[in-house]
């Protein structure tokens, strides 16, 4: 028995998905002129999310001074100075030992550098000194022709490394006014708004407050962790520096991929010079073991406890952050798709229909009993 397919029901259908194809296209035209416009303010945008990062971090400290009676003003200077202490400790703590030990470590790549034109003079490679001074002569030949392009990279970095400066420098006065006055900013933004908005904006903006709390914490308890791990195995096979190398770690998990990769190579060169390769290969393993558990394990399980993702959605986010922005990508991917899941979720609060009240049902004694 053949099935005639309704005309009324196909134009219907048809009709709808047009309506909806068309609402689509508005919301993505939407959110690409709201991404261009963030995208020409983000010299101060990326201060102000920085500075919104680090308030999360300090916040507590902050709130705990202010229940103690201490004025705001006092409490987020106490804070601000307090982490500008702290970041400066870190960098003794990562700088001093270095600086001490600089001596044995540039020793170490001489002789590292000579272990290593030894082992190519030798079989399989047998490659004899004038070669090795043929190659050094066509890689100085190449430097040289390519001078022009050096400078321009040199002020390009230097640029970029001014552009760190200042956005570091205005992130930390943006957290020390978010710590002063972050308190009475939501009871003025619902002052400031009209209608429905007066409470929706508020209340987002608090749920969001608190993701963001969440994110801070949640990498810091993975950093930590890769430091504890990182830093047993570099004292178990006898690295140097081994507290510096761990403090870089933990310092580094708060920049996706590019930190990690930035503090295990460090640890392997280290490991390099002062141990040999056979070390440095060890410590290489078990920097990618922890850094494997840590990007398919760890990261995934307590930022989605604490953010109320799934693993899976955490691991796409970075995927699709990085893929798109890099390694600022990278890092905001995560906060995003959790901001996006308050949103949403607030959005299906209010669009949701009430639950129904339990019937009530009545006894044969004639008490009313709930169902």
């Amino acid at each position: 028995m053949s099935v005639t397919l309704s005309s009324t029901k196909t134009r219907a259908a048809l009709r709808t998905s047009a309506r909806v194809s068309g609402e689509l296209i508005l919301v993505l035209a939407m959110a690409a002129v709201a991404l261009w416009v963030l995208g020409r303010m983000w010299s101060v945008v990326w201060p102000l999310i920085v500075g919104l990062l680090l308030t999360t971090l300090t916040w507590p400290s902050a709130r705990f001074l202010r229940r103690r009676g201490c004025p705001p003003a006092l409490a987020a200077s106490l804070v601000t100075v307090l982490f500008l202490l702290v970041a400066v400790g870190v960098v003794a703590l990562i700088a001093v030992p270095v600086a001490s030990q600089s001596g044995e470590l540039a020793d170490g790549v001489v002789e590292g550098i000579q272990r290593l034109r030894e082992w190519a003079s030798g079989p399989p490679l047998n490659i004899g000194d004038d070669q090795i001074t043929g190659a050094f002569d066509s890689a100085t030949a190449r430097i040289q022709d390519s001078v022009g392009s050096m400078v321009t990279t040199v002020f390009t970095g230097v640029s970029t490394v001014v552009d760190g400066v200042v956005t570091a420098v205005l992130a930390v006065f943006l957290m020390f006014f978010m710590l002063k006055d972050g308190a009475r900013f939501l009871p003025w933004l619902g002052r400031q708004l009209p209608g429905r908005l007066a409470t929706d904006v508020p209340t987002v903006a608090a749920r969001g407050w608190t993701t963001l709390c969440e994110f801070v914490r949640s990498q810091a308890y993975v950093g930590l962790l890769d430091a504890v791990l990182i830093g047993l195995g570099l004292w178990i096979v006898g690295v140097p520096l081994v507290l510096p190398l761990a403090v870089l770690t933990f310092v580094s998990a708060f920049v996706p991929i590019v930190g990690a990769l930035f503090a295990g190579f460090v640890a392997v060169l280290i490991a390099l010079v002062s141990n040999g390769v056979t070390d440095a290969l060890i410590v290489l393993a078990i920097i990618l073991v922890v850094q494997q558990l840590e990007g398919n394990v760890f990261q995934p399980m307590i930022q989605s406890r604490g953010l109320g993702l799934h693993a899976a959605v955490v691991l796409l986010a970075v995927t699709l952050g990085g893929s798109l922005a890099g390694i600022v990508g990278s890092l905001l991917a995560v906060p995003v798709a959790a901001l996006i899941a308050v949103v949403w979720n607030y959005v299906r609060e209010q669009l949701s229909d009430p639950l129904p009240e339990p019937e009530s049902q009545t006894t044969p004694s004639g008490a009313v009993a709930a169902s």
